[in-house]
């Protein structure tokens, strides 16, 4: 076997394999032998079909896969070995199966296309400036972020009669044209309508002052055009009421009003514990602290996308493109030319990003140690525990499901690429000159939706 590579350009470069019999056929033969002892054919015993039978049965096809393998294990070993930098994997070059026959051919010659990473500096200084966001905490944010509280931790409780944002409890009954209760009509007992969602406003107005005992006719696709929401009224599955229409009534057998939390000591113990905040005075110092790390975390995001803009947009270089969309097209069966065309430019994008923080984090000499990992995989983990409400899990409870989290390896890919990013990101920040500018929440909101 014979391999050379050719540069056609800084990018591009063709990769030739010449194969000849004495490469393939030993493996050849060694499949080929492992067919005829499970071979089983008519007129012959089990393990004994005659070998040049079974070669004439299965041999082009054995060939070609085992030609196929030595290619790729030959290629990826010379590219390892030669320490060539690709983009994407080695394609064959158009039309290179024209021609060949198997059947017949003992010596072959394959060629294969190779996108080349391409090399450059960073354009990185004290020069390079960046704006850090700092956002400060205003009164409204104070008081939406007390009111989150108690709405969290509100309940329902029964009122007289209903308002706006009640939710109903009853009875309900399809009726006939005649406004009488429909002889095979859907019903529900204890159904819940929320009043607030109706969609008619004619409707809504009609609930509005009813109590315990009063009915209420309604249109039910008027009501809730969703149906969904008809699905929850009438107790069954989106799929059962996809027909149903006319007139129904709800005889209301309760009405339940959302009241938000009292913020005293009950309220403190259902959020950080018993005797943790004693007070509204320590609870407004916890809330302070807790937006401040919120806060915190949406400017650490900003400054992170900005972070890696900026090293894109300052590091400039030229990428074999047109290679790139041969080969998304080849790797993704499912996208079609059109759609790859589309979405290139962010490919592109995250690619540059890709080379640029590989290189940094080669030239630093940046590792991962088991405890970067283990570090990410707890705030991951606190992340999720506080989407549930529980915000001061033990610690022997979140290294726990963090080192479970480590040992599946998607999990780990994910951890580990994220803390590669972070300290890639650090570094950036240590290149060039950061300016902080304090701005507010509705300025900053502003910077994401333009």
């Amino acid at each position: 076997m014979n391999i050379t590579k050719e540069n056609i350009d800084d990018l591009n470069a063709l990769l030739s394999i010449n194969l000849v019999k004495e490469d393939y056929e030993e493996k050849v033969n060694e499949v080929l032998k492992d067919h005829k002892k499970k071979a089983s054919l008519k007129g012959f015993r089990p393990g004994k079909v005659p070998f040049g039978l079974i070669k004439k049965m299965y041999g082009t096809s054995v060939k070609v896969e085992e030609i196929n393998k030595i290619l790729s294990e030959s290629i990826s070993k010379y590219i390892t070995e030669e320490k060539i930098e690709i983009l994407g994997d080695p394609l064959p070059k158009a039309n290179e199966g024209e021609g060949i026959d198997f059947d017949t051919q003992e010596e072959f010659t394959f060629n294969f296309e190779l996108g080349l990473a391409p090399e450059f500096e960073l354009k990185l200084s004290t020069r390079t400036k960046l704006t850090y966001y700092e956002i400060k905490i205003d009164e409204k944010l104070r008081n939406d972020f007390v009111e989150n509280y108690k709405r969290k931790n509100g309940e329902y409780i029964s009122a007289e009669t209903v308002k706006e944002e009640d939710m109903i409890k009853g009875n309900v009954i399809q009726l006939d044209e005649t406004g009488n209760p429909a002889e095979e009509g859907l019903s529900a007992t204890d159904s819940s309508l929320a009043v607030n969602i109706i969609k008619d406003e004619k409707i809504k107005k009609s609930f509005i002052g009813k109590k315990s005992g009063d009915t209420v006719d309604f249109d039910i696709n008027k009501a809730y055009p969703n149906d969904f929401e008809i699905a929850g009224i009438l107790q069954k599955k989106k799929e059962e009421v996809g027909n149903v229409k006319g007139v129904f009534r709800v005889t209301i057998n309760q009405v339940n009003r959302f009241t938000p939390a009292e913020v005293d000591q009950k309220f403190f113990d259902k959020i950080y514990g018993d005797g943790v905040v004693k007070s509204e005075e320590e609870f407004l110092t916890r809330i302070e602290e807790e937006i401040s790390k919120n806060l915190k975390k949406e400017s650490d995001y900003k400054a992170h996308i900005d972070t890696r803009k900026l090293a894109v947009e300052k590091t400039k270089f030229d990428l074999p493109e047109e290679f790139l969309k041969r080969w998304l097209i080849k790797a993704n069966k499912n996208l079609n030319e059109e759609e790859i065309e589309k979405d290139f430019d962010n490919f592109i994008e995250d690619l540059r990003w890709q080379l640029i923080r590989n290189k940094i984090a080669h030239d630093k000499e940046i590792k991962i140690e088991d405890e970067d990992l283990l570090e990410e995989a707890r705030n991951y983990t606190r992340m999720q525990f506080q989407q549930y409400g529980l915000f001061y899990a033990a610690d022997e409870q979140i290294d726990s499901f963090a080192k479970e989290m480590l040992k599946k390896e998607e999990d780990y890919k994910k951890i580990a690429d994220k803390v590669l990013e972070e300290k890639v990101i650090s570094e950036i920040k240590e290149m060039i000159k950061i300016d902080n500018k304090k701005v507010t929440t509705d300025e900053f909101n502003k910077m994401f939706a333009s």
